[in-house]
């Protein structure tokens, strides 16, 4: 059932609000404007229903807070007021509202309106997540990565915790296409992100497509060692899959793993260090294949095999 959050301080229209919709949705009230923005905050609504006129902070302010937060600015708001002048409709689309019910409610308005741009909310959400997911793989895209590998390595940074970033690359990749053709090299692509993924699940950890047979993976909070260690298990688990590869190269389907654990500074750049995981992985491929290395922030190197 799809979350709709009130904010109202009346206790009167608040419930009336809620009287209407409550059959079709799971509704929340906040009677401030404070704690409008912890709710909004912290659980995953579809549309917030806004009071223009509420004591202490309004409805606008409020409004503007919402639209700045990463959290909440995609979440469409209806302001719900008496207030009936053109300024104040324009004032609120110019924040970022979507529309506008006036008081009295009439229900059969309230419920044409809240339905409507819930549909467009979801709409707009399956848009972007096509947009931002490998089609093949079903994991996140090269746009999804570039976008939130910056956002980690800032949080990193703002936490000072450490940040591994890691590229993987499966083995002799154009020899397998070549051997088998390339439907089975999409399955064998297909297989190996879903291998990763299922280990790299934690909220703390980010795994996409990087581009044809390559991955990249970002994670938070793990130092050089348990990184290395923990890739380590990943490229197991993939050999362990026992894909056959041409027996001219290889028994199996494997996979080589280049990373590094830095803890960011703020205001430093990501690419150095995206840069260095792309060296680990050449060296991997270059020293045999089928492992991993890794290094930390000091050039101390940590090699499999």
């Amino acid at each position: 059932m799809e979350k709709i959050l009130i904010v109202d301080d009346s206790r009167l229209h608040a419930t009336q609000l809620r009287d209407i919709l409550k059959d079709e949705y799971e509704v929340t009230i906040a009677h401030t404007a404070q704690d409008g923005i912890c709710r909004a905050s912290a659980e995953n609504y579809s549309l917030i229903l806004l009071d223009v006129v509420m004591p202490g902070m309004d409805g606008f302010t409020l409004l503007k807070i919402l639209q700045e937060e990463i959290i909440t600015q995609s979440v469409p708001v209806i302001i719900i007021t008496s207030l009936s002048n053109a300024e104040d409709e324009q004032r609120g689309f110019i924040l970022g509202a979507v529309d506008y019910i006036t008081k009295p409610f009439n229900p059969l308005v309230v419920k044409a309106r809240v339905n409507t741009h819930i549909k467009l909310y979801n709409y707009r959400k399956q848009v972007e997540y096509q947009s931002l997911t490998d089609q093949l793989t079903g994991i996140a895209n090269r746009r999804q990565y570039e976008q939130t590998s910056i956002m980690k390595w800032k949080e990193a940074a703002r936490l000072q915790v450490p940040f591994s970033v890691c590229m993987l690359d499966i083995d002799r990749f154009k020899i397998y296409n070549d051997t088998f053709g390339h439907p089975a090299g999409d399955k064998v692509i297909a297989a190996v992100a879903k291998t990763v993924s299922s280990y790299l699940g934690r909220n703390t950890d980010f795994f996409a497509r990087y581009g044809g047979e390559e991955f990249v993976a970002c994670l938070l909070g793990d130092d050089a060692e348990k990184a290395f260690s923990y890739l380590k298990t990943i490229r197991q688990a993939v050999e362990d899959l026992h894909i056959p590869h041409n027996p001219s190269v290889a028994e199996w389907v494997t996979v080589s793993i280049g990373g590094v654990t830095v803890v960011p500074l703020v205001g430093s750049s990501y690419d150095a260090s995206l840069k260095m995981a792309d060296a680990m992985l050449y060296e991997a491929k270059e020293t045999g294949r089928n492992r991993v290395v890794w290094t930390d922030e000091n050039q101390n190197q940590l090699r499999e095999k």
